[in-house]
């Protein structure tokens, strides 16, 4: 009986109801044929809610953001980054790139994202140097640069993280090589990815560069 969490859990995914139903339901489910008290399930639940509250921040960030945007952040943004003699997309983004790396080796990985900033700030901002240097854009080189304004925050952050010794990734690595009797401190695997990190930064700034010489042409 307790497997009858399971059953609602597949039934509910194919029926598409609204996962977090889905998953409540399951749980309920489940806690009651386990022989558990309600209340005993409802505190288990909160609990759960409770330890993992930051994942409710998004739903703050996004109605902040939202409203920034509606009330000029990106018009503004991209007329600083027009009164900047020299800013290029290419540059700019390095620098994103090194902010972003540096915060993450340091374990701030939730200060900047994809929700947060890249999409209301630095992929405005590259577009507004590239048009800088390039006049106005075509379609295809303006989704360029708003990948391009991904990919570095994804590279920053993934090759960033590792250097922080309490990151997840670190540990993982730390307990696989323990189960096959490697014991490594998190200080030594963390010392290793900073070459990886440098070597990242130096091959997506080269990618950059050569992004700023084909908007000059």
């Amino acid at each position: 009986m307790v497997l009858l969490g399971i059953v609602i859990i597949v039934a509910g995914f194919l029926l598409r109801f609204h996962p977090l139903l889905v998953i409540l339901a399951s749980a309920i489910v489940t806690g009651l044929a386990a022989g558990i008290d309600p209340l005993a399930i409802l505190s288990a639940l909160g609990k759960a809610f409770n330890d993992a509250r930051y994942v409710s921040i998004i739903w703050i960030v996004l109605p902040v953001v939202g409203l920034l945007e509606a009330n000029g952040l990106q018009e503004r943004a991209r007329g600083l980054i027009g009164k900047m003699r020299g800013a290029t997309a290419g540059r700019f983004l390095t620098l994103y790139l090194l902010l972003r790396q540096g915060l993450a080796a340091v374990g701030l990985t939730s200060v900047a994202g994809h929700p947060q900033t890249v999409r209301p700030l630095v992929a405005p901002i590259a577009e507004a140097a590239a048009e800088a240097q390039a006049g106005d854009l075509n379609d295809a080189t303006r989704e360029e640069i708003r990948a391009m304004a991904a990919a570095t925050d994804n590279i920053g952050l993934f090759f960033g993280e590792d250097i922080f010794l309490a990151i997840g990734s670190i540990l993982l690595i730390k307990g696989l090589l323990e189960q096959y009797g490697v014991v490594l401190e998190p200080l030594q695997l963390s010392v290793w990815a900073i070459p990886t990190a440098v070597a990242a930064f130096l091959i997506h700034g080269f990618r950059l560069w050569r992004l700023d010489r084909r908007l000059r042409r």
